[in-house]
Formats: structure tokens, C-alpha cells, sequence
């Protein structure tokens, strides 16, 4: 499975945005520069993320976008789902039914044993994503990289960009 860049994207930005005072609004074109990023592309990722009511946009001169909730209540799954949306990794077209032998199960109606097999590997990959938070996330880099936090929120809470 392969996600667009959008949600590696939009994880680093509720990861900033956690280090940040829980009022601070960051505007997009900073957040933006931080990591190198277009705006514009990445003003929509921000926007998907205030759809599913992970972000919240704060209009005004010293606006810009927050989490809207506790990073502890953001899964990655959240963000994952916010950017991707809902439909499944695998979508099975029972081809088995197609060809030589199609239809061989004598009109029984069984599961695909491959869909079977890949719905199970996706619930997997769900249940992990949904088990991680955004705080579990901002308690690795503190603890791997100590200076992180503070050197985010100084680079995002000062001059404006």
C-alpha cells in the first residue's frame, strides 16, 4: 500500500503542532517553510485535517491552524483516514469467477480466500495505526531527540514567516 505524501505531511504537522502551547495557531505558509513545502498543496492537507476535526483554523493576524484536540486523543489512523479517506487498501473483484473454472465452487458463495487474507493483513495495519497517538509520536522524538520540542516551538512561535 502506498499513502501520498500528504499524510506524512500532515502527521509532521499535528507532531509540530503538539509541541506548540494548546491556544497557538501556526499559519500554513510557516509551517510550510519548515519542512520546505508548497503552501498551497500543503494548505489542503491542513484543511482535510480541519474537515475530520483534528485541526482547527484560527482566522485573524495571528491566525493560522492548531489541533483541535489533545494529541493523545489524535491516532495516526485519524490522520490517516483525514488525508486517504475511508476505502479500503483492497478491493476484491472476484476474478476466481472469471476464466477456466470460474464458478467451480458449485454456485456455494464463499469468501475470497485472498480478499479473506487481505482484509485481515489491512484490520492489522488499522488496529496499529489507531493504537499510536500523536502524543505517543511527540514522547519518541523527546525522548530520541530532547532539543526537538523546544527547537520547534521556537521556530514556529516567533518571527512570522
Amino acid at each position: 500500500m502506498r499513502m501520498s505524501e500528504g499524510v506524512e505531511w500532515a502527521l509532521h504537522c499535528c507532531l509540530n503542532l503538539a509541541f506548540l502551547e494548546q491556544d497557538e495557531a501556526v499559519p500554513a505558509v510557516k509551517l510550510a517553510a519548515f519542512h520546505e513545502l508548497p503552501t498551497a498543496y500543503l494548505t489542503k492537507q491542513l484543511q482535510a485535517l480541519v474537515r475530520a476535526g483534528i485541526a482547527s483554523s484560527v482566522p485573524g493576524p495571528r491566525g493560522g491552524f492548531r489541533l483541535a484536540r489533545a494529541p493523545e486523543q489524535i491516532s495516526l489512523l485519524d490522520v490517516v483516514v483525514a488525508i486517504e479517506g475511508t476505502e479500503q487498501a483492497f478491493r476484491c473483484e472476484e476474478i476466481r469467477q472469471r476464466g477456466p473454472g470460474g464458478g467451480a465452487s458449485g454456485g456455494i458463495q464463499v469468501a475470497c480466500t485472498i480478499d479473506v487474507a487481505m482484509r485481515k493483513a489491512e484490520l492489522a495495519w488499522r488496529q496499529a495505526l489507531a493504537a499510536q497517538t500523536i502524543a505517543d509520536i511527540a514522547a519518541t522524538v523527546g525522548r530520541r531527540y530532547p532539543s526537538t520540542p523546544v527547537r520547534v516551538r521556537n521556530l514556529l512561535a516567533t518571527a512570522p514567516a
